[in-house]
């Protein structure tokens, strides 16, 4: 469904579903109660100045009865945000495709607190394109290749190389080397993944079929740390931090595992060290091999 408002300052409108039948007299009534953080008054003045939109470009009144739209539209109001101070760099831009490298800590698409802090909105203002969408995402604490697709009429034939598992991915990561490790790199891990909505972290389950798969290689290691390569098969949430902890090697500064540590302020001396490296696939639309690389490293990798 378009949205009848465009993209303002890099972020487009939020679109709510609204009950056709309910115990709500109007539009209004809903939104106060399904928003109730919020001040009542204030969202009631929302509808006073033409902010709420129905899908046909005409505002919704504070009155309108309920059943009148089933869907609503308007721009959140922006959080306070805490400046994120690294750049994006573009590595390539052409009419359908932009990638760039994204620095740790900025989040891919807006969520939470961050709105303009986040990549995609950085990169439609750079770029005065409000079509840009991601083709897939990276953690905020990771760096690396970051794809867009720059146009909405060819974003399907993208999209499709990563649900096809057609594009090879290549991670790099340094974990703290265990007491007494010994190198047992190359090595694939495959678990069974699942993201629950009400937890931060995914779930392992050893009784059920592996649907991620992560080939590990070690690039070099010292008396600190190990350096190691990896080419996931599969695309699951956290799924690289997962499987480097299954083996012992969870990745330094993570604060989600091996362990669960209460969260604290960015601490930019200390980024996570997990970088997507590179990204290569033959390109749908001109045929042509492609091969996207980082100019970023990782911190502590032994040097």
């Amino acid at each position: 469904m378009r949205s009848p408002l465009p993209v303002r300052d890099g972020v487009g409108a939020t679109r709510l579903h609204v009950p056709l039948t309910g115990p709500w007299p109007t539009v209004s009534a809903y939104m106060v109660e399904r928003f109730f953080h919020l001040d009542p008054e204030r969202l009631l003045m929302r509808f006073d100045d033409g902010e709420i939109i129905a899908t046909d470009g005409s505002a919704v009144t504070r009155d309108a009865p309920l059943g009148a739209e089933e869907f609503v539209w308007y721009y959140r109001e922006p959080p306070a945000e805490t400046h994120i101070p690294f750049d994006i760099e573009i590595l390539h831009e052409d009419r359908d495709l932009v990638v760039i490298d994204k620095p740790h800590f900025l989040p891919s698409t807006p969520a939470g607190r961050y709105v303009q802090n986040s990549a995609l909105v950085r990169l439609r203002r750079l770029l005065d394109n409000a079509d840009l969408a991601p083709v897939h995402r990276l953690d905020r604490a990771t760096a690396g290749v970051l794809m867009f697709s720059a146009r909405p009429v060819t974003r399907g034939a993208y999209q499709t190389l990563f649900q096809r598992r057609q594009i090879e991915k290549v991670y790099e990561a340094v974990s703290a080397r265990p007491a007494g490790w010994t190198n047992d790199l190359p090595r694939t891990v495959r678990l069974h993944i699942e993201k629950l909505r009400s937890q931060v972290c995914v779930d392992v389950d050893a009784d059920r079929d592996p649907n991620s798969e992560t080939l590990i290689e070690l690039i070099d290691a010292d008396e600190h740390v190990v350096h190691t390569l990896l080419r996931p098969h599969t695309g699951k949430m956290h799924q690289l931090r997962v499987h480097l902890a299954s083996i012992g090697l969870g990745i330094l500064h993570d604060n989600l595992y091996p362990i669960l540590t209460d969260e604290k302020p960015d601490d930019h001396d200390r980024p996570l060290q997990l970088l997507a490296r590179e990204l290569r696939f033959i390109d749908p639309l001109s045929g042509e091999e492609r091969d996207f690389r980082t100019q970023r490293t990782l911190r502590y990798a032994p040097l």
